[in-house]
């Protein structure tokens, strides 16, 4: 399976791994899948850390460097033929991280690992809840 993690759930698992499910986390260790992240999730962090609402143990580049390396994530393109997806997915509320990533899972054909509600009610695209 190819699962897209959504921000947080890509932060839970390297700062708060008590808040990953069972479920999730047999998934996420499962070597027979993918894990894919959104450049979107980078900028999502970094508008966290401007705003105070998060802290990281060391450097942002050092820091998304290592989670990368240690969860052998895979780049997700940020293309024009995603940012056009947007248009054909009705993403309840404006924040438009979601936007890209309900795009991003919709145009590779991935699973989108998340515990946000309005974003497993999308039609069409496919969900593991964290929930």
């Amino acid at each position: 399976m190819k699962l897209l993690l959504d921000t947080h759930i890509w932060l839970w698992s390297a700062l708060e791994p008590q808040r990953i499910t069972s479920r999730v986390e047999k998934a996420l260790a499962d070597p027979a899948n993918e894990l894919w992240l959104s450049p979107v999730s980078v900028g999502e962090l970094i508008v966290l850390l401007r705003k105070r609402r998060l802290a990281l143990p060391n450097d942002i580049a050092v820091w998304v460097a290592k989670t990368i390396q240690d969860l052998e994530l895979i780049e997700a393109p940020l293309t024009v033929e995603v940012a056009l997806a947007i248009s054909s997915i009705n993403v309840p509320h404006g924040d438009p991280a979601d936007h890209f990533l309900a795009a991003t899972a919709k145009v590779f054909a991935l699973t989108l690992v998340t515990a946000d509600e309005h974003l497993m009610r999308l039609p069409g695209i496919q969900f593991l809840s964290n929930r």
